[in-house]
């Protein structure tokens, strides 16, 4: 398998929230002490047990499912709180917070080293109508050759539909194409209705995704190029194909 062209999902995948630190503080306003670690574990669990159950949820208004969310995050750590009191009191401290959204360690040099290698960049995303400002505001705009975000064509993931805007708009073989995202249900069902080859990011090894079987899982961004590398050095060897 030949990979030209590597698309990228937005959240979890190039960029991540400060939600822990800033729902720390939350926390210790409420007399609650929780550890980074502890927060990135549970929110970890909390986000694949939405994405699996159900599918669709994050696109809806933050009042549709935060509380939801909430609750089940803080029912895991041991806290009985008013979850819409808490989220409402977080929402602010987010909205105070500079550049809430962050660059992952090693996206840049990922991105700059496809270029290098002459493979294709791209995104594909559901988001609203900021990320252009957010992808601006983490200088990740000048990468990509194409950005298809939901928002902007009228159609989400996992719907076929966005996967093929995306190699139609790049004119590329959906075959030689690598999707790479944190959210196996959108991200890997979604882009595999094309022809694309997934590929997703779960920081936490299996946990959260032990369910999946069918889809290689890395680690971190570092990991894409190398997967890429591998893929191209397969070899037929006596008629049958080396890994």
């Amino acid at each position: 398998m030949k990979i030209s062209y590597v698309w990228f999902d937005i959240g979890y995948t190039l960029l991540y929230m400060q939600r822990e630190i800033t729902y720390q503080q939350v926390l210790k306003e409420y007399g609650a002490e929780v550890s980074l670690e502890k927060l990135e574990k549970y929110f970890h669990l909390t986000d694949k047990l939405f994405m699996r159950e159900y599918p669709g949820i994050f696109l809806k208004d933050r009042g549709v499912y935060m509380p939801w969310f909430l609750g089940v995050l803080n029912y895991r750590l041991g806290l009985s709180l008013d979850v819409c009191e808490v989220d409402e009191r977080w929402e602010k401290i987010q909205e105070k917070t500079l550049n809430y959204w962050l660059p992952y360690d090693g996206v840049y040099q990922v991105l700059e080293e496809l270029k290098k290698n002459s493979i294709g960049i791209g995104i594909i995303s559901n988001w609203d109508h900021s990320a252009q400002e957010i992808l601006k505001n983490t200088k990740l705009h000048k990468y990509f050759e194409h950005q298809v975000i939901s928002s902007e064509i009228g159609c989400t993931k996992p719907s076929a539909e966005i996967f093929k805007a995306a190699i139609d708009r790049a004119g590329v073989n959906a075959r030689e194409c690598l999707y790479v995202g944190d959210n196996y249900y959108d991200d890997a069902i979604g882009c595999r209705k094309v022809g694309m080859n997934p590929l997703i990011i779960n920081r936490f090894g299996s946990l959260g995704v032990e369910e999946i079987k069918d889809c290689p899982i890395i680690p971190h961004i570092g990991e894409v190029l190398s997967y890429c590398r591998k893929t191209k050095e397969r070899k037929i060897v006596r008629g049958r194909k080396i890994s």
